[in-house]
């Protein structure tokens, strides 16, 4: 018999679904039945994109995927964050209750009740939903902490004169809430450069409510973070607890909800490549480039003279001249391999693997951080620039790029010169591979992440 039933529902995004399907895994493993609730879209995409055996593995460890719509029409774009959150806004708190519903219905045949919702942060709304049905809550923040923190001070900062009531910034400077945290110019905030600038109000007003459910409406909220990568924050805001970095297992092969089918090909070639030659680039599942710079960028590589793998998404490049492509594969095979998705994690944890160009998504970060991979920052929207801000400022464990400042382009020039730079400095790879002992203290029997853990485990099995 399971401990309990968790409903588990994280923001539909790739970089929300992984650490949440990561999190079931962690539950399931504690006796916990879960049920991994995802938009349509969402599912249909994991389902796809799953191992041969991956479905029947999720069903006998008692994860089982289900599928709510999340109020867009089948063709909408969904990496339009303002329109996605516009959506499910209004109209996923009835499927969710309808949802619950009918897990209670069936809930004689063997699956227990749901107990507890641990829900995305960034779907607050659910919280007032599983409440009203008699369901406890935990907030689980998929993002760095110092993003939340941000957050959460958004009346300290409108009251300083910082941001107006419509969350845009009032003055042009560099923000810092403490001693020992990222520093961020405000024109980076993440509500304001997340989407098209006349829906910023969506973000902005998501943030603010989800701030008052969570406040008013979680018993707890935990973090995919550790203490001693985000102290300051930890220090400001004691009672978001780390539980992190979190992985579904330690061979990292179980399934964790990737929308698009692995390429496990390209762990063969890394196989056959020396220890610390390879480049890997990849800018996550929402970024796009224009065909100008995607071409800087293939150049630039190509000039390194290294080995390189580089993860590009069918969307990833629209316009994109197909013979182009097709002239820079022949220029660099053998020597450069290109494939639509891979097991990240498994790629970073490679001993070919010198450094990682990275779009700075907190995944990404993690999974950096916790192989002591130094990175080459690229941010694109959101927290990214946050990100990139502790991986440059505050950790210095890697550089970033600049772009032109006319014309927003990376060079090849650029990349040729930063990809030396990073993976050449060796004061950058001493402190990547302290921190990389630090996540793995922390996750370790008697850690801080692992006692945190353990504080959450026995708030669920109340």
């Amino acid at each position: 018999m399971a401990k309990g039933h968790v409903l588990v529902l994280p923001m539909p995004c790739q970089g929300h679904v992984i650490p949440f399907m990561e999190l079931s895994h962690r539950l399931a493993d504690e006796g916990f039945e879960v049920t991994f609730v995802n938009t349509e879209v969402d599912h249909a995409l994991v389902v796809a994109a799953l191992p041969p055996g991956g479905a029947a593995e999720l069903r006998q460890r008692r994860i089982h995927l289900a599928a709510i719509p999340d109020g867009l029409a089948g063709d909408e774009d969904r990496k339009d964050l303002n329109k996605l959150i516009d959506a499910y806004s209004r109209h996923m708190p009835g499927h969710l209750e309808r949802l619950i519903g009918e897990i209670e219905a069936g809930a004689g045949g063997g699956r227990p009740k749901v107990r507890w919702l641990v829900g995305d942060v960034n779907m607050g709304w659910s919280f007032a939903v599983a409440r009203r049905l008699g369901i406890r809550v935990v907030s689980f923040w998929a993002a760095s902490t110092a993003c939340l923190a941000i957050m959460l001070k958004i009346p300290k900062l409108i009251e300083d004169g910082v941001l107006n009531e419509k969350g845009w910034p009032e003055r042009q400077e560099t923000l810092q809430l403490a001693p020992g945290m990222p520093p961020l110019h405000t024109s980076l905030l993440s509500w304001n450069n997340s989407g098209a600038a006349e829906g910023q109000h969506i973000i902005f007003d998501l943030v603010c409510r989800n701030n008052k459910f969570n406040d008013d409406l979680a018993e707890m909220t935990v973090c995919n973070s550790f203490h001693e990568a985000e102290p300051a924050v930890f220090k400001l805001f004691p009672d978001l607890l780390p539980i992190g970095p979190l992985v579904a297992d330690r061979e990292l092969r179980r399934p964790v909800g990737h929308f698009l089918p692995e390429d496990a090909g390209c762990l063969d070639w890394l196989d056959a490549q020396p220890d610390g030659s390879v480049v890997y680039v990849a800018f996550g599942s929402l970024a796009i480039f224009d065909a100008r710079q995607f071409q800087e960028l293939a150049v630039g590589l190509e000039l390194t003279g290294r080995p390189f793998l580089w993860v590009v998404r069918p969307d990833f490049t629209p316009g994109l001249s197909t013979a182009w492509l097709d002239a820079f594969r022949r220029r660099v095979a053998g020597r450069g391999v290109i494939v639509e998705w891979c097991s990240q994690q498994r790629v970073l944890a490679h001993a070919a693997v010198a450094c990682f160009v990275s779009h700075c998504g907190w995944n990404s970060t993690l999974e950096g951080v916790r192989n002591g991979v130094p990175f080459l920052c690229w941010p694109y929207f959101c927290d990214q620039f946050l990100d990139r801000s502790y991986i440059t400022a505050v950790w210095r464990t890697g550089l970033a790029v600049a772009a032109g400042e006319e014309d927003g382009v990376v060079t090849r020039d650029e990349v040729r010169s930063k990809v030396e730079q990073v993976v050449g400095d060796g004061e950058i790879r001493e402190r990547a591979r302290l921190l990389r002992d630090t996540a793995r203290a922390c996750v370790s029997e008697g850690g801080s992440s692992h006692k945190n853990f353990r504080k959450f485990i026995d708030l669920l099995s109340e």
